[in-house]
């Protein structure tokens, strides 16, 4: 587990990123696999999901152990992670790519909003895709799915380094999730990423300014003629970004 905090500053930079920004300086210190395939927002949200990630690992559900009857117990993993996972911070679930039943559903996830948390990402299903789609709380998964978790996946282990769509996630990385989908920032990356994207955005809005007024792109982005970084000086000082 990270020993990492994620400052109120951070977190604020990195609600006004887009995953997109986040991927390219990823890729540049070397990181390739950090976006987490096949899951979408549950519906769309203004502001970016930001949190620290806590860990829900699902295995395949054997039918011996997975009788409805699992609910009643209190030690329920899944139980367990939705009312242990701290404000703030992101449910990541591991459900193997697995969308045919539901990791979760509006239930568990509005109690998941009301005790403050980031946000919840699954690569398998939810059920209640409605419900969940109307909280503010941002939620993403790989599709609605009706039937019980119970009937494919066991809730197995909390607070795990795990993989979801492909990506690996531990405890304490940073998530970030917007219409794309979910970036996974290590830990010991994210004050850096926040730093550099929040430039790498206002560069990028100036840039699509000056596309829509018919400048070409070849010498602009990436910026490689000098008299397009003055116009960039330029604009930072007139718009204070």
């Amino acid at each position: 587990m990270s020993d990492y905090t994620l400052s109120d500053d951070t977190r604020e930079k990195l609600s006004r990123v887009s995953t997109a920004s986040i991927a390219t300086q990823l890729y540049k210190r070397g990181l390739r696999n950090q976006f987490i395939q096949g899951v979408s927002p549950v519906a769309p949200k203004d502001k970016n999901m930001v949190g620290q990630a806590f860990t829900l690992r699902y295995i395949p559900a054997r039918e011996d152990r997975n009788p409805l009857e699992v609910f009643r117990n209190a030690d329920h993993p899944q139980r367990v992670a939705v009312e242990t996972c701290p404000p703030g911070q992101v449910l990541v679930m591991d459900a193997r790519k697995d969308a045919r039943a539901a990791t979760a559903g509006s239930i568990l996830v509005t109690r998941l909003a009301v005790r403050g948390c980031a946000g919840v990402v699954s690569d398998g299903g939810f059920r209640d895709a409605h419900g969940i789609g109307q909280l503010d709380m941002p939620a993403y998964c790989a599709n609605p799915s009706a039937p019980t978790n119970l009937t494919l996946h066991e809730a197995y282990d909390i607070n795990v380094p795990i993989a979801c769509g492909d990506a690996a996630v531990f405890p304490g990385d940073v998530l970030v999730g917007d219409r794309d989908g979910v970036m996974v920032i290590p830990a010991h990356l994210a004050d850096e990423i926040a730093e550099v994207c929040a430039g790498m955005e206002s560069f990028e809005d100036f840039v699509l300014e000056e596309v829509l007024a018919g400048a070409p792109i070849i010498g602009l982005y990436p910026c490689t003629k000098e008299e397009n970084q003055k116009k960039y000086e330029a604009w930072r000082a007139k718009t204070g970004r």
